[in-house]
């Protein structure tokens, strides 16, 4: 008999730790090379792109982009009237 028959509600979590990616490892190599791309880290590591990306995710690191433009200056946002 198939399990969904016996249990027809779907699993909302996932009761498995990550088993390939050394957590502190990963945590070192973000102090070590703080701008390093997650293929970078990939490679280091030896393991694949997409669980480097859940790995941080879930060690909530995340990386923002820079509003400040390297070379060709922000641009100017235009602010109307009454938007505060």
């Amino acid at each position: 008999m198939t399990r969904w028959v016996k249990n027809p509600n779907p699993k909302q979590t996932r009761n498995k730790p990550a088993t390939k990616i050394d957590m502190i490892a990963l945590a070192r190599d973000v102090r070590e090379f703080p701008d390093a791309y997650q293929a970078e880290r990939a490679r280091r590591l030896g393991v694949s792109e997409k669980g480097i990306g859940h790995a941080l995710r879930r060690m909530n690191i995340s990386y923002k982009k820079n509003t400040a433009a390297s070379q060709s200056g922000r641009r100017q946002t235009a602010h109307l009237p009454g938007d505060d």
